[in-house]
């Protein structure tokens, strides 16, 4: 019965056409019916020339002219030269975390196990135990490598070229046709197909660029497409997030940019008219991302910003609902935003994911990636001058050297994004951020009443992180889970019920939230119903009030209709620092104070990595805590 439930929410959660499509595809793996659409040890084709190809009328972000001309320089290249002299001895920057020594394309670096590169990708799974997490071999075969060492050109003035297209040949010569775990993800080959679109066009007229290479490439670019086309659907069907934004505008870029191959024309059209479908159905009203995440939030900027700049520039434009939810999804970011630092709070799902590294700034900085679609849109968000504006450089042109004005840090200001749940308050040097919100679509963290607070570009109340999609199961339940929040637990049980890999059950279909201001205070109150699979009707409320102009803020948390015998946690994940400045105190309802109790919690601020970090926890078998937050006296 159990399992029937379960069968019955992914139906009703997902509907039909999910379900259905979910089953037929499951249908043609088992049979083999899937492997025969992607064939192997196809011919070679030829499709133009590198003569014709050099000077066909395409425009891409950049010319040799406007190259050679152009202002921008490093004040410190360091980072950048660190990282181009490791790639050269073999190591390369996992997740802009760790380091890891790759020997080929097809061995996991943090496990050892090597894959077959003649399996045929169908046959491969995206979870083994043996293997480990699939995406550190991805993550080299992305290429936004690529990106270091044509920044390291363009500053250092010294020629990557042979670099980048042994590197490329490497790869094709590596990994053949539909075999392999490169293989395996059509968003991967989407992004491994820009970033080379990327490198071609920035030595498009160096001599190592020879014809014999030109050929092997496109060849190789053709195939990558012709794969994602034939399995776009399920991308758009049955994953239907960031991946679809990325492939469908990938084939809408390369039937622009490559206009020979054959599929071209039909690329270009149905990539454009199915990517202003996503980004319409994806995208919400209110600007906010459907998988409820700030990083997957950065990725579909940095794809808004291709589409955009890359169609202007070969006198086309979109539908205007990109440009909508593109100026909403900034205005929602750049609400979110610390001025200080540029970070956003580490909320949803983090998978290292940063497609085209332009900049040196940190991995967190979302700065680059909004400056440059704002560039892109002609829209200013007052960051000021700073490294983050190299990617604009690159992407979107030029950018404006007029000075433009930091936003004030004085006085409060409320946001709230209600499609999306998300509730933001700036007042003075602190940002408090909540996630308050009800689902439509899938549910990806169970963080719903999630308090984050900031102080002078310090988090010192923060989100653990994500860690990594393929761990053991108790790190992942943790890390998705209502455990690594700020918010109220019952008992060991998350908000929602817990499913295979990114599943959920049980959704929470109804909260609410809102902020009122009396003068002296700003007070949110929010609410949702949740914890169905323990008994229905179960609320929690949480009041959240933040003193004027001062380091000071009161939490009031109560659950209504909860079972008695399950104690109620309040639970906090604390920065470091947070001790040395702060006290945090709670009451029961009648005043009586209740003692923290500390355990050991995880923090994981980069994808694959964690630390073992304290975590508070006030335990009551009542139904109410309020909570106190205030700089040490």
């Amino acid at each position: 019965m159990k399992r029937l439930y379960s069968l019955f929410q992914i139906l009703h959660n997902m509907g039909l056409r999910y379900v259905l499509f979910r089953t037929l595809h499951e249908v043609q793996v088992r049979t083999g019916l899937l492997r025969q659409r992607f064939p192997i040890d196809l011919p070679a084709e030829d499709f133009t020339t590198l003569a014709a190809w050099q000077a066909s009328d395409t425009s891409f972000f950049f010319d040799k002219p406007f190259l050679e001309k152009a202002p921008f320089a490093l004040s410190r290249p360091g980072s950048l030269i660190k990282r181009v002299k490791e790639l050269q001895k073999g190591k390369l920057l996992f997740f802009g975390s760790t380091w890891y020594t790759v020997t080929d394309w097809l061995t996991n670096p943090k496990t050892g196990y090597r894959y077959n590169s003649t399996q045929h990708w169908t046959t491969i799974p995206d979870l083994s135990p043996e293997a480990g997490d699939i995406k550190y071999v991805w993550e080299k075969s992305r290429f936004t490598f690529l990106y270091d060492l044509i920044r390291y050109d363009f500053h250092q003035k010294e020629d990557q070229s042979e670099l980048v297209f042994s590197e490329i040949e490497n790869w094709i010569e590596a990994n053949p046709v539909n075999c392999g775990p490169n293989w395996r993800c059509s968003q991967e080959i989407t992004l491994r197909v820009l970033n080379w679109t990327f490198a071609l066009h920035y030595y498009k007229t160096s001599p190592q660029l020879t014809e014999e290479r030109f050929s092997r490439i496109l060849n190789s670019l053709y195939r990558q497409m012709q794969h994602v086309e034939e399995n776009i659907h399920f991308s758009r069907i049955a994953v239907r997030n960031n991946h679809a934004l990325t492939e469908t505008l990938g084939l809408y870029l390369v039937g622009m940019l490559y206009p020979f191959f054959q599929e071209s024309t039909r690329w270009k059209e149905q990539g454009k008219r199915w990517f202003e479908e996503e980004v319409g159905y994806q995208i919400y009203q209110d600007g906010t991302f459907l998988q409820f995440s700030m990083n997957y939030h950065r990725v579909v900027v940095q794809l808004l910003t291709w589409a955009i700049q890359l169609a202007h520039r070969n006198g086309e434009r979109w539908s205007e609902i990109v440009y909508d939810r593109a100026r909403k999804s900034l205005q929602f970011l750049r609400a979110c935003q610390d001025d200080r630092s540029g970070w956003l709070p580490n909320s949803g799902n983090n998978d290292g994911a940063l497609f085209f590294p332009l900049s040196e700034c940190h991995f967190r900085d979302y700065r680059p990636q909004l400056y440059a679609l704002a560039t892109t849109l002609g829209e200013d968000l007052n960051y000021g001058h700073g490294t983050w504006k190299e990617e604009a450089f690159w992407l979107a042109g030029q950018p404006s050297t007029r000075k433009a004005a930091r936003r004030s840090s004085k006085g409060t200001q409320s946001h709230a994004f209600h499609k999306g749940g998300y509730y933001i308050l700036r007042d003075h040097s602190t940002l408090t951020f909540l996630r308050c919100g009800s689902y439509q679509d899938r549910p990806f963290q169970a963080d719903n009443l999630h308090l984050d607070i900031w102080v002078n570009g310090q988090n010192v109340l923060r989100d653990a992180g994500s860690y990594q999609y393929n761990t053991d199961e108790e790190l992942i339940r943790y890390f998705a889970g209502t455990a690594s929040h700020n918010t109220i637990m019952l008992d060991e049980h998350d908000q929602m019920r817990k499913g295979p890999r990114f599943i959920w059950y049980d959704w929470i279909r109804r909260a609410g939230g809102e902020w009122k201001e009396n003068g002296e205070s700003t007070m949110f109150r929010g609410w949702f119903q949740g914890y169905s699979h323990l008994s229905s009707g179960i609320i929690h409320t949480r009041n959240v009030t933040k003193v004027t102009g001062q380091l000071h803020w009161i939490i009031e948390d109560e659950i209504l209709n909860a079972p008695t015998h399950l104690p109620m946690h309040q639970l906090w994940h604390p920065s470091e620092a947070f001790f040395d400045t702060y006290e945090i105190n709670a009451y029961t309802s009648q005043g009586e104070p209740i003692p923290p109790i500390e355990t050991e919690g995880w923090y994981s601020g980069l994808y694959g990595t964690k630390t073992a970090t304290p975590r508070l926890a006030f335990t009551t078998t009542e139904r109410y805590i309020q909570t106190e937050i205030r700089v040490k006296s």
